[in-house]
């Protein structure tokens, strides 16, 4: 993997790009498989996903805005933003037939990116994410997704870190992988609590935008049966109901399924990357 970066006026946004030969396209067209991360955590939440399907399909991850690397950042933006930035790396990089994985908050990000430019997403598959549409939300839900930044910044820091960690996954794997990620913020309380707020908030005015956010492409819902943050195993089980979206439940994982299961979604992954294939 290549690390590079985009300027975008705000901040200087850090991705990496894996290629791969021709002879492993063998002139087909094949996808490319876009990770963005959840809020709080950087492109090592897509470590083990990148690890095997490095060499077989083109790749990209970001410390997303304001994240780990992506620091300095002007703390201004919104999920349109986010999305727009998203296309014009992908559009630099030539990635024609994005299939984007979006875990958490890159789930909500993909959904964008698909109501911006619906000609341009292939795929994408949400790994314990929710949907933007309005109607899954209730008043209150809305309410404290607008007044988060100040719960993170008087929470002992101690507490955020086993809570962090251990509260979004149940393997061993996945609760030190968070907390390595967490501690990029050590002694940070203040950016900390500014990143996890500012998430929620442009969260929740890209939800009150009203859009329409139907995914026009092949898509798939995963959510781990011990996913315990906030409502998304509701969030999900609803959003299966009204869309017919197919959903797979990853038994045993946490909100971050893909550390706790990566054989497992990997295998998702792929059979979506090469159903695509023979559609391109």
């Amino acid at each position: 993997m290549t690390e590079k970066n985009f300027d975008t006026g705000k901040g200087i946004i850090h991705y990496w790009i894996g290629e791969i030969s021709e002879d492993e396209t063998q002139g087909k067209a094949l996808p490319e498989l876009v990770f963005l991360p959840g809020l709080t955590a950087d492109h090592r939440l897509f470590d083990k996903q990148v690890e095997y399907f490095e060499g077989k399909y083109r790749l990209f991850v970001w410390d997303a805005p304001a994240h780990a690397s992506s620091y300095p950042f002007e703390m201004t933006f919104s999920l349109k933003d986010k999305a727009v930035w998203l296309k014009e790396i992908l559009d630099g990089e030539g990635f024609n037939n994005p299939l984007i994985v979006g875990q958490s908050m890159g789930g909500y990000l993909g959904q964008m990116f698909g109501e911006l430019f619906p000609e341009r997403m292939k795929g994408f598959i949400s790994v314990d994410s929710a949907p933007l549409k309005i109607e899954y939300y209730t008043g209150i839900e809305r309410w404290l997704l607008h007044r988060m930044e100040p719960v993170y910044f008087h929470y002992p820091w101690k507490w955020l870190l086993k809570q962090g960690s251990e509260g979004v996954a149940t393997s061993e794997y996945g609760r030190k992988m968070m907390l390595d990620m967490m501690m990029t913020y050590d002694g940070d309380q203040k950016r900390y609590a500014e990143l996890a707020g500012g998430g929620y908030r442009i969260l929740v005015e890209a939800v009150e935008e009203k859009m329409a956010y139907d995914i026009k492409c092949p898509a798939l819902l995963i959510c781990g049966t011990k996913d315990h943050a906030g409502s998304c195993i509701r969030y999900n089980k609803a959003w299966h109901k009204k869309t017919g979206i197919p959903i797979k439940w990853i038994e045993g994982a946490g909100h971050n399924s893909n550390t706790d299961a990566p054989e497992e979604i990997n295998e998702l992954i792929e059979d979506m990357a090469e159903n695509l294939s023979s559609m391109l």
